[in-house]
Formats: structure tokens, C-alpha cells, sequence
């Protein structure tokens, strides 16, 4: 395999979990009765341009098709950072109802409505059926394909180039990145801005999160790698903010290279602070194998015990992260009955691989587990605050990331 940005060869391997079904692949009662398709999930780094990535075997549209799962709204804590991210962004780029905003990967609309309510006309881009018409619903236009540099040019030729075009946690899930970033080149007016909002490769280490490792995510980026790849597209980043969400975040905030805006004293300061961790040398990419190895260990070790001490544990979020560490773990409903979830597009499902029944929260009133294993670690104290009762009655709560706690 090579670099998916710069075609150099991957002699570097950072991971390697095994084999996986895709982790929103959620399974149906009919589903139950045949096999599922697995795909190994290997991390791999370019010494070149140090973009790291999954070794290519699933194709986007089998991992995001009609009936894909995720819907953003489910999280309040998302919905709220995203309602703040619009505030700020209208202010600071002075946006009107004479402006016009793109948001690629538009999910189920939770963003984009504040533009709607704000009255500034916007458009999503959203390949899955299921979110786009959970989007169209709450009156915003979607287009449902794949950014591509095609569609970027088109909507250029249409008239609709952007003043501000937005993707959240969606560069990540691109295979073709070059293509994806030529279609912003192309879709953005001369004068416009991109933000960009995706997990931080330096605080995935940092916080052994092995668990954002999915086949969903073709790459895992640096500030240095999304420069190389910004420059390759006649764009640069001209500012960035470190973010608290999943785990640890960046928006970068981009424009065309010929643009007058000056670049930010944070882009260099951040810049830097990754030279000094060593994420453009080999050395950099070492030990993540064994902390994903602990982890595992830990997690398994913990439900053993307390199986046989006649406890019981359930868990608390079906992410696809949570997919990732139960796979790779092993973990199946002998250790951990069901999952429960807040989004009732995956209630009445079972997880992939592990096959652990997806139930409603309303069951745990009833069942009162001893454990509650929250898998969206990002969003625990929003997922002990909404069981709140629970934990008063006893129930203690679990996370595996970034080592296994116990509240």
C-alpha cells in the first residue's frame, strides 16, 4: 500500500486490532442468522508526509450507506457545541442573509439548522439516506452524494461557491483526501473560509485512545499533515483552536493561498509542539500497540471478576469506538449482556461482531447493573448526568480510555 496523500510506500506499521466488521454495521435480527463481513484494521504511517491511515480494504459507500446509524442530534453535548461553533462563526466571519454556507457530511441537520434559524441561506452535502432525510425534515437543502472535486466544480459553476464551507469529523472518513480537498478548492469563494474539525493524532496517543480506530476513519491527522495536504490543494491554514471534544480536537481554520489573511501565532506554536513529540520521525509512532494491548487486557480482566463475583455489568453507548475496543477485546454477552442507547435508529439492534443487544436507556430503571461501562468515553459526564438516578441507587460507572476507571 501507499500514502493515500503522497503515494510514498508504508513500511511503518502503528496498529493492528485484527479483523472487524465495520463498526456502524449494526445488525438486525435477520442479520443474526448469517455471517458477517470482517476487514483488517491496520494503522499505518508515511515517513513522507507522516499521514497516518488504514490499510485499504473497505470502500466508503459499504461503510455509509442507506441505512448508516449515526445520527449527531443523539448527543445533547454535540448539539451544543455545534450551536456554539455557529454563534461564533457568523459573528466572526460577519456572515448574512446574503452569505452562503456548505457544510459537507451534514448528518441528521444539527448544524446547519442554526444557519437556518440564523436566516443564511446554506446548503448539506449528506450521502447517507437515513440522516439526509432526518435533515430535509427541519427544512434544510441536502444534496445526497460524496464530496467529491466534481461536485466542488459544479457547485462552483452553479453559482453556489461558498463564504464558508464546514466539515465536521468528516476528513477523517474521506479515502480519496486529495480529491476532498480540491472539491473545497473548487467550492470556496476567493475570499472564503474553511473550518475543518477532526480528532488530534497527538492527543490520540496521548490519551491511548485505540479505540478511534475504525474502518470509518481512513486517516488521522497532525496540523502538519493537514498543511501538507492543504498546500498540495493551493489552500493553507491560516488559524487553529484546540478543542475538548473526542478526547481532543482541532479546527483548522483554511483558505485559498493567495488569500490577505494573516496566519496565526497558534499555527506555528501548535506546529512545533508536534515536532517536539516526535510525530515526524518513526520514534513518534512507537509503544501504541502495547498501550491498546493494556487497555484490552484491563477491560477483560474487569468483567472476568466481576462475573464471577455475581455482578453484573452493561454498557452505556453504542459508538463505534465502542465496537472497536469490544472487538478487539473480545468481548462478548456472557461478559456483557446489552448495550443501551439513547438513538432509536440502533435500538432493537445488536452490535456488530460482538453481537451485544442494543436496548433503550428505559431498561436500566429496572435492571439496575452494578456497572454502567460508558463506551463514548468523550461524552461521560453527559451520560452520567442523564442517569443520574441510577447512580444514586448504586450503579457505578466505568471507562476503559485512557485507563480503565472506576467512578
Amino acid at each position: 500500500m501507499t500514502c493515500r496523500h503522497c503515494g510514498s510506500p508504508l513500511v511503518q506499521k502503528v496498529l493492528d486490532l485484527g479483523s472487524a466488521p465495520p463498526s456502524n454495521a449494526y445488525l438486525t435480527a435477520r442479520n443474526l442468522r448469517g455471517p458477517e463481513i470482517g476487514y483488517p484494521l491496520v494503522l499505518r504511517v508515511c515517513h513522507s508526509c507522516w499521514l497516518v491511515q488504514t490499510e485499504d480494504y473497505a470502500a466508503a459507500d459499504q461503510l455509509f450507506d442507506a441505512h448508516y446509524a449515526y445520527f449527531s442530534s443523539t448527543s445533547t453535548s454535540w448539539v451544543e457545541h455545534a450551536a456554539r461553533y455557529c454563534r461564533g462563526i457568523i459573528d466572526r466571519l460577519g456572515l448574512t442573509p446574503a452569505s452562503h454556507v456548505i457544510e459537507v457530511a451534514s448528518n441528521d441537520g444539527y448544524l446547519l439548522r442554526n444557519f437556518v434559524a440564523a436566516g443564511i441561506p446554506c446548503l448539506g452535502i449528506e450521502p447517507t439516506d437515513s440522516t439526509a432525510e432526518a435533515a430535509e425534515a427541519i427544512g434544510i437543502p441536502v444534496l445526497r452524494e460524496f464530496f467529491t472535486e466534481a461536485l466542488g466544480k459544479r457547485l462552483a459553476s452553479g453559482g453556489q461557491q461558498a463564504d464558508l464551507i464546514i466539515g465536521n469529523n468528516v476528513f477523517a472518513h474521506v479515502p480519496a483526501i486529495n480529491d476532498f480537498t480540491l472539491g473545497i478548492r473548487a467550492a470556496l469563494k476567493p475570499t472564503g473560509t474553511v473550518t475543518l474539525e477532526f480528532p488530534h493524532l497527538m492527543r490520540m496517543f496521548e490519551q491511548n485512545q485505540f479505540d478511534t480506530v475504525y474502518h470509518e476513519h481512513f486517516s488521522y491527522f497532525t496540523l502538519h499533515t493537514v498543511r501538507r495536504i492543504f498546500a498540495a490543494a493551493g489552500l493553507r491554514v491560516w488559524d487553529v483552536e484546540e478543542l475538548p471534544t473526542h478526547g481532543g480536537s482541532l479546527r483548522v481554520y483554511g483558505c485559498h493561498a493567495a488569500d490577505a489573511r494573516a496566519e496565526s501565532p497558534s499555527v506555528a506554536s501548535l506546529a512545533g509542539e508536534e515536532t517536539r513529540r516526535g510525530l515526524q520521525s518513526p520514534g513518534g509512532y512507537e509503544g501504541f500497540q502495547a498501550k491498546a494491548n493494556r487497555i484490552k487486557d484491563d477491560l477483560l480482566s474487569f468483567l472476568i471478576e466481576q462475573k464471577r463475583a455475581g455482578r453484573t455489568v452493561a454498557a452505556y453507548g453504542a459508538a463505534a469506538k465502542g465496537n472497536t475496543l469490544l472487538n478487539y477485546a473480545g468481548v462478548k454477552p456472557d461478559l456483557l449482556p446489552f448495550v443501551c442507547d439513547a438513538a432509536p435508529s440502533k435500538q432493537g439492534k445488536w452490535m456488530p461482531g460482538s453481537r451485544i443487544p442494543i436496548l433503550p436507556p428505559s431498561v436500566l430503571a429496572d435492571r439496575r447493573p452494578d456497572f454502567l461501562l460508558i463506551l463514548p468515553w468523550n461524552i461521560a459526564a453527559e451520560v452520567r448526568q442523564q442517569n443520574a438516578a441510577l447512580e444514586r441507587l448504586g450503579t457505578r460507572f466505568v471507562a476503559a480510555i485512557p485507563g480503565l476507571t472506576v467512578f
